[in-house]
């Protein structure tokens, strides 16, 4: 009588999955730009990522840590990438403000991620209990209106920008602009909206400069 060998092999376990830092920051990002912090349960963070809440809590501590990771994030792949439109040499100052607002109404409107900016829209849901989240998230702002104001100072060296005019109040001004330009893409602004509140900027920009 023959044996069933078969019936005899043991199933090997497959290895333990690598917790994957990257994606697991992909996730939550996501989650905090759509819901916001507060509305950000460690439940949610658990099912989006698919890593348990020892895995979490090991490699950011808490939820503000991983919040924290997931803005770090957010800098890296998209408000980064923002800002190097700026600092192209071979651009006029105007056509360099008109790619940096270009890439990011882009992005404010990407099917591929919640509409508008991750730091306005975790910024306008936070309760006043989360003051260390809210310091966070200024002072990131504060670097974007600084990042803007060096622009513009070395534009201003160049002769392209008035030696009278005030550079930190011109970033205030267009700072404005994008979390205006944010906001009305949060409540359902398409990219060509977007564009024609660029394009209107644009436009007063002369007028700015006198």
């Amino acid at each position: 009588m023959s044996t069933d060998v078969t019936s005899c092999v043991k199933k090997s376990r497959g290895r333990p999955k690598v917790f994957d830092r990257e994606a697991a920051l992909d996730k939550a990002m996501a989650l905090f730009w759509q819901h916001g912090y507060e509305a950000t349960s460690l439940a949610d963070l658990v099912e989006a990522t698919g890593a348990k809440a020892p895995t979490l809590y090991a490699e950011f501590v808490n939820k503000e840590g991983l919040f924290r990771a997931a803005l770090d994030r957010y800098i890296t792949r998209f408000a980064q990438q923002h800002e190097a439109q700026l600092f192209c040499e071979d651009k006029t100052v105007e056509q360099a403000l008109r790619d940096y607002f270009s890439a990011v109404s882009t992005c404010f409107t990407s099917k591929e991620t919640p509409a508008g900016c991750f730091m306005i829209n975790t910024s306008a849901t936070l309760a006043a209990s989360s003051r260390e989240i809210a310091l966070t998230i200024k002072t990131r702002h504060a670097k974007q209106e600084k990042i803007l104001a060096e622009f513009l100072s070395a534009r201003q060296a160049r002769g392209e920008i008035p030696a009278e005019k005030s550079t930190p109040e011109l970033a205030q001004f267009l700072s404005c602009i994008l979390q205006g330009m944010s906001i009305s893409a949060r409540e359902g602004a398409s990219l060509e909206t977007l564009m024609q509140i660029t394009e209107t900027t644009l436009r007063l920009w002369p007028q700015m400069l006198k």
